[in-house]
C-alpha cells in the first residue's frame, strides 16, 4: 500500500492547504535513519474537515507537525492559501501562523503549570501587539468553549479536568482566529461523555468561526461524525482517500476494511471477523517492498512484493475513491468487471420441462438450480445409490433416456407392500 503519487489532489478553486509529496525522515544515532512521512498528497477545501486515520505509529502526527513546519518537513510542499510555505523565510513563515493553528494531543502537558488561565488564552495576543481589549476576547473565547472566565480565569491548569484543560487549549488556538485548525487527537485522552462535548463544540466553532480542520484520530467512530472526507495512513503513506460516509460504507483498501472491521462491538457472540488484520506493524527502519501493507493483507500477491502500488482513482458506488492497491476491494464487485447480472433464485424464470441441464446457461439459471441439476442430470451407472423411494422415482425416469433424449422413459415398478 505504497501511497505514491498526487491522485488525491483535486483541482478546485477553494482549496485552503494542499500537501504535495510530503517526506518527514529523523535520523538514528550516526549512520541510520527512518521515514515517518513518505511521500504523502493530499488537499483540503475550504470549510472543510478531512479526518487522518491509521495505526499508532503511522505517521499522523509527525504529518500534522510537519505542515505547521515544526520541524520543517524533509521534503515536499505545503501550499497555504496560495503561498508556498516551502520557500519563505524564517519571519514570513512566522507571520503565516496565527492562520494556521493546532491542538495537541495531550491537553494537560501542553499548558504551562505555573501559568494562568487568562494568560496562557491570552498569550497569542500578546506576542502579536494586539493587547488593546485582549481581556474581553480572552473572556469570550473562553465562554465560547463553555469555560467561565469570572470562575476560572486565575486558575492554573492542574486545578482542571482534562475535559477543561482540552477546553483550554481550544481557546487558545481560537484567539487569533486562524482559518485552519489542526486538532491532534483532541479527544483521545478523554472519557467518552467528555468526547461527545468536546466533538460537538469542534462542529459549533468550526460553523461560527468559518474554520478548515485537519482532525487527527485512530478512533473510526470519532473520525466518521466530524470528517467530510477520510484519509487512512499505513506506516508513513496514504492507502486510501474518499468521502467519509462512502468509505465506511464501501472501504475500497483491504486496510481500511479491516480497520472498519476491527471496531468492537458490545456482543460476546459476534465472532472475529476474517479480515481481522494480524500481527504488528512492520518497522519503519526497513519496511517490506512494494506494497507495505502486503505482510498483513489477505488479498497479497506476487505483484505486491515486486511492484510498488500508486495511488489511482476507483469507483464505489458510484463515489470516486483514491486507493493506492493493486487489487482493490471494489474490483471484486460485478459492476467493476463488467460481467452480466445474474438473477437472485427468487426472481430466475423456471427452466422449461424438457430443458436439461445441458440446454440451461448459467445466465438463465439460478445457482442452487445449477447444483442441483448437475448432480441429478448423470446416467443412473453414475448416480449413487439412496434409500429415498422420492429420489429412487427420479433416477428411473430418466434412467432408460439416451444422452440424446430419444428413447421413451422406463416406467417405475408399482412400490411393494411391506
Amino acid at each position: 500500500m505504497a501511497g505514491s503519487g498526487t491522485a488525491a489532489l483535486r483541482e478546485r478553486e477553494d482549496i485552503i492547504l494542499r500537501v504535495e509529496n510530503l517526506v518527514v525522515t529523523f535520523r538514528l544515532g550516526r549512520h541510520e535513519r527512518v521515514q515517518a512521512v513518505s511521500d504523502v498528497s493530499f488537499d483540503v477545501a475550504r470549510g472543510e474537515t478531512l479526518g487522518l486515520v491509521g495505526e499508532s505509529g503511522c505517521g499522523k502526527s509527525t504529518t500534522a507537525k510537519a505542515i505547521m513546519y515544526a520541524p520543517r518537513p524533509t521534503a515536499g510542499r505545503v501550499t497555504f492559501a496560495g503561498q508556498d510555505m516551502s520557500v519563505l523565510d524564517r519571519e514570513s513563515l512566522r507571520k503565516l501562523r496565527p492562520e494556521m493553528q493546532m491542538i495537541y494531543q495531550d491537553p494537560i502537558s501542553s499548558l504551562n503549570p505555573r501559568r494562568r488561565v487568562n494568560d496562557i488564552v491570552g498569550e497569542g495576543l500578546s506576542i502579536w501587539g494586539r493587547r488593546e481589549g485582549s481581556a474581553e476576547r480572552v473572556a469570550d473565547t473562553l465562554r465560547a468553549v463553555g469555560i467561565d472566565p469570572e470562575m476560572s480565569g486565575d486558575r492554573r491548569p492542574h486545578e482542571f479536568s482534562g475535559g477543561q484543560c482540552q477546553r483550554i487549549c481550544i481557546a487558545r488556538s481560537l484567539i487569533l482566529e486562524p482559518s485552519v485548525l489542526i486538532c491532534d487527537e483532541p479527544v483521545s485522552a478523554l472519557d467518552v461523555s467528555v468526547q461527545a462535548q468536546i466533538l460537538n463544540l469542534l462542529e459549533d466553532l468550526k460553523a461560527s468561526h468559518d474554520l478548515t480542520m485537519l482532525f487527527i484520530a485512530h478512533d473510526l467512530a470519532v473520525v466518521r461524525n466530524i470528517s467530510d472526507r477520510v484519509a487512512v495512513m499505513y506506516l508513513g503513506k496514504l492507502c486510501e482517500v474518499g468521502p467519509a460516509d462512502s468509505l465506511y460504507a464501501r472501504p475500497a483498501h483491504p486496510y481500511t476494511a479491516a480497520l472498519i472491521e476491527s471496531v468492537p462491538e458490545p456482543d460476546p457472540d459476534i465472532p472475529i471477523p476474517l479480515t481481522a488484520l494480524a500481527g504488528d506493524l512492520p518497522s519503519p527502519l526497513a519496511p517490506p517492498s512494494g506494497c507495505r501493507f502486503r505482510t498483513r493483507c489477505p488479498r497479497a500477491q506476487a505483484r505486491c512484493t515486486d511492484e510498488e502500488p500508486i495511488l489511482r482513482r476507483v469507483t464505489a458506488d458510484g463515489v470516486d475513491h483514491v486507493v493506492a492497491c493493486h487489487y482493490p476491494l471494489v474490483d471484486a464487485e460485478p459492476d467493476r468487471l463488467a460481467t452480466p447480472v445474474r438473477l437472485a433464485p427468487s426472481a430466475a424464470p423456471p427452466l422449461p420441462p424438457s430443458a436439461t441441464p445441458e440446454d440451461a446457461s448459467p445466465e438463465d439459471a439460478p445457482s442452487s438450480s445449477l447444483s442441483h441439476d448437475a448432480t441429478a442430470a448423470p446416467d443412473a451407472a453414475d448416480s449413487p445409490p439412496t434409500d429415498d423411494p422420492s429420489a429412487s422415482d427420479d433416477s428411473t425416469a430418466t434412467a432408460g433416456s439416451e444422452p440424446g433424449g430419444g428413447s421413451e422413459p422406463v416406467e417405475a415398478p408399482p412400490p411393494v407392500d411391506p
